[in-house]
């Protein structure tokens, strides 16, 4: 069973950091991209970043690029997001998925994306 569990997230004052982890189990970790994507209160979806299989081809939204950081470990089955500099704005609960391609190539996320880790940023 596939399964994705996020934590690390917290209460924190703007300019604080916090690493936030994305454990997952029940496929082979190692061959699938990672995507983190986050929901603040009252707002869509949005995606944050995302890193592929190897870990050498990484991607960022422009509101997080410079600040966030990307990382995954293959051998622990888990992708990380060190979130840095952090504005009130970013306030959201974090989500991470495994990326999948459809027959004609398209992107898509699976969807088992955990229970998710909230992130507050309040002075």
């Amino acid at each position: 069973q596939v399964r994705l569990v996020e934590s690390g997230g917290g209460l924190v004052q703007p300019g604080g950091s916090l690493r936030l982890s994305c454990a997952a189990s029940g496929f082979t970790f190692s061959s699938y991209g990672i995507t983190w994507v986050r929901q603040a209160p009252g707002k869509g979806l949005e995606w944050v970043s995302d890193i592929n299989s190897g870990g050498g081809n990484i991607y960022y939204a422009d509101s997080v690029k410079g600040r966030f950081i990307i990382s995954r470990d293959n051998a622990k089955n888990t992708v990380y997001l060190q979130v840095n500099s952090l504005k009130p704005e970013d306030t959201a609960v974090y989500y991470c998925a495994k990326e999948l391609r459809d027959a004609d190539g398209s992107w898509y996320l699976g969807d088992c994306w955990g229970q998710g880790t909230q992130v507050t940023v309040s002075s």
